[in-house]
């Protein structure tokens, strides 16, 4: 996949379609909409020029600078660790001196995300300097997210962060956050448009990667056109996009589906949850992991099976570590707002996908994830005005 530039040279042609595309992950109207008042596009012209401020600030950073440590939450999924690394090889060849990190010790890279280029340039969280002179942070919706890197980040002569999640608070020195956009990949290549790096095989990989992953395969309800207009650039460049879901999505361990069915078998279904919307979920504990030799990264999909039933509206899987943290995954048909829900559990996400992490036991996290979800119907029922209807 990863094999010699689809172009050379220092700069290319930008497009029209680029050009539009770039356009509409910043917030705010655009030129075309006449619904808004005009204090409304005041405030959203407002809104984008404060966003403007924010990539200029960032491109003075890194062009000021020689060396650049890259990072992205814990356990890294594919938009993360995509993003970063798609930023770091184009940093890379402009000359930087690049590190990527993140948060965990030890250090483990999924085996659905094994084939990413770049990983040489990943490091263990311990080497990165205790006060780097510059930190980009990818993915990362809040400063706890970054684990051990977390006050590395914090110790930097600037941290900018480029972020998705609208329940990011907005931490960092430089805050490139889009909660419109569906991936944190849409905000680096954006970055990459900016410093005019092209596209080649190695760098659209890992942004393919990052879109692909959170839009579960563009079937996510964020999957905009100009998603699919990214993702043709990014196979302009010769990727092999076939080998990259076959590896994300269509193939585990055996291991995998004993720890599948173990969890499908423990599997509550509870109608009257989450407002009367409904709730399935499961646990996997951390002994069917070792007896079948599976890492906690390689159930990430579980919740994606968990989510079929159609008589739920929310999804969610507790995973197990060594230490007995539980880390929990949710998703919500729409009905209900995980993100909020996962707040009040000292987490966070999407309206659709979010989670969070506990030492308590399976019982009380759920008893307390019930709870949650009941404020979150009830607060927007109030909001509403009107009963619920289903």
């Amino acid at each position: 996949m990863a094999g010699e530039p689809a172009e050379s040279g220092a700069a290319r042609a930008v497009s029209t379609v680029e050009v539009e595309t770039a356009l509409a992950v910043l917030p705010g109207p655009r030129s075309g909409s006449s619904s808004a008042s005009g204090a409304e596009a005041a405030e959203a012209a407002g809104g984008a020029g404060r966003f403007e401020e924010e990539w200029r600030r960032a491109l003075e950073l890194v062009a000021g600078s020689d060396e650049i440590d890259l990072i992205c939450h814990i356990c890294p999924d594919g938009d993360a660790l995509g993003s970063a690394l798609a930023a770091a090889l184009a940093l890379r060849g402009l000359g930087k001196r690049v590190r990527v990190s993140f948060g965990d010790d030890p250090q483990v890279i999924p085996e659905s995300l094994s084939f990413l280029p770049g990983q040489e340039l990943i490091v263990p969280a311990a080497t990165v300097p205790a006060a780097p002179a510059l930190v980009l942070a990818f993915d990362a919706a809040s400063e706890e997210r970054l684990g051990l890197l977390r006050d590395k980040a914090l110790a930097a002569g600037a941290l900018v962060v480029f972020d998705h999640h609208a329940s990011n608070p907005g931490f960092g020195t430089v805050r490139l956050i889009d909660p419109s956009a569906p991936a944190t990949a849409v905000l680096v290549d954006e970055l990459l448009r900016r410093l005019r790096v092209p596209l080649d095989q190695s760098i659209a990989t890992c942004l393919y990667t990052g879109i692909a992953t959170d839009t579960g395969s563009f079937k996510y309800r964020a999957t905009t056109p100009a998603t699919h207009e990214m993702a043709g650039r990014m196979l302009a460049t010769g990727i092999r996009q076939d080998l990259i879901s076959r590896q994300l999505w269509d193939t585990t361990s055996f291991g995998y589906l004993k720890v599948l069915a173990g969890a499908l078998e423990r599997a509550a279904f509870e109608p009257e949850e989450a407002g009367g919307h409904g709730l399935v979920w499961t646990w996997v504990p951390y002994q069917d992991l070792a007896l079948f030799g599976v890492t906690v990264e390689e159930i990430e999909g579980l919740i994606d099976v968990l989510r079929k039933p159609a008589e739920a509206d929310v999804a969610l899987v507790l995973k197990q570590d060594p230490d007995g943290t539980l880390r929990g995954s949710c998703r919500s048909r729409g009905a209900v707002d995980v993100a909020a829900a996962c707040a009040r559990l000292g987490g966070g996400g999407h309206v659709y996908a979010a989670g969070f992490s506990t030492r308590e036991g399976v019982a009380e996290t759920v008893r307390r994830f019930r709870t949650a979800l009941a404020e979150v119907a009830a607060a927007a029922e109030a909001d509403s005005g009107e009963p619920d209807a289903r």
